[in-house]
């Protein structure tokens, strides 16, 4: 079916901090609940080493995504990059909780535009399951910035633009979300009350999940913004994998510059 691009409540500049947050908690929560950074893993893993990259600079970070997930998998396969969060919208509650717990995951409190990414950050970009945020122009303008910058990047992306998966997700976040929330941690009465008092939690992850569907770009897709990034030093691969014990999967599209690749 057709990309659609629909807005998502957590992209507006008006739309309340506090209900952003917890939105992303719960991605976090989902995210590391069911390990959907497995399969990114050796992805990155093997980009890492073709490029030479030690720091990883995370954009549209979120809650902090699969960041501590991909950090411990990583190191136990022997590639330790530094980690860097940004985001435009900074989760700092959530970014300081994380680094605290797990050295070598530093927080930009500063907002950070994916498409215009200052040039003192150095270091490979990734773009975890946020890529579908952004329309074809501002998803060049990515690409883009990362090929100027000579920086390699990696998009890792769960929602699929499958009918199924667009029907079904309304209503099945919505039950994770009343399901999952009292062992979201760390625990906060303000999450509870915006969740089943005045349910602005469960309608803003219910709205977002369901436009994330209708957003998801097809590696075809990738390919093409990729191609017109516009510079032929760069290598550009990607795919599909399924998530494991999931009919759903991850679709990634990995630039690096030939140098590295070679």
């Amino acid at each position: 079916m057709p990309r659609i691009h629909l807005f998502e409540l957590e992209d507006q500049a008006w739309f309340p901090r506090i209900i952003r947050d917890f939105a992303t908690d719960y991605l976090h929560f989902m995210e590391r609940r069911f390990r959907l950074h497995e399969p990114v893993v050796p992805l990155l893993r093997d980009a890492l080493r073709e490029s030479g990259s030690i720091t990883v600079v995370d954009l549209c970070a979120g809650g902090g995504g699969p960041i501590a997930d991909l950090q411990r998998d990583l190191a136990a396969q022997g590639v330790r990059p530094r980690f860097i969060l940004t985001d435009r919208f900074p989760n700092l509650a959530a970014f300081e909780r994380i680094a605290a717990e797990h050295p070598g995951i530093d927080v930009l409190a500063t907002p950070v535009d994916a498409t215009d990414v200052p040039a003192t950050l150095r270091g490979f970009r990734t773009v975890f399951n946020a890529f579908h945020h952004f329309a074809p122009d501002q998803a060049r303008a990515i690409l883009r910035s990362a090929v100027t910058a000579g920086q390699p990047i990696g998009i890792f992306e769960v929602p699929e633009r499958r009918v199924w998966l667009i029907l079904a997700t309304p209503l099945l976040t919505t039950l994770l979300v009343l399901l999952v929330t009292p062992f979201i941690r760390p625990f906060r009465w303000s999450r509870l009350v915006f969740t089943y008092l005045v349910p602005l939690v469960p309608l803003t992850c219910a709205w977002d999940g369901f436009v994330s569907q209708l957003r998801a770009y097809t590696p075809a897709e990738l390919d093409a913004l990729a191609a017109e990034a516009g510079d032929p030093s760069y290598e550009w691969r990607s795919g599909k994998v399924r998530l494991a014990n999931s009919p759903a999967h991850l679709t990634w599209l990995i630039g690096l510059p030939r140098r590295s690749a070679a």
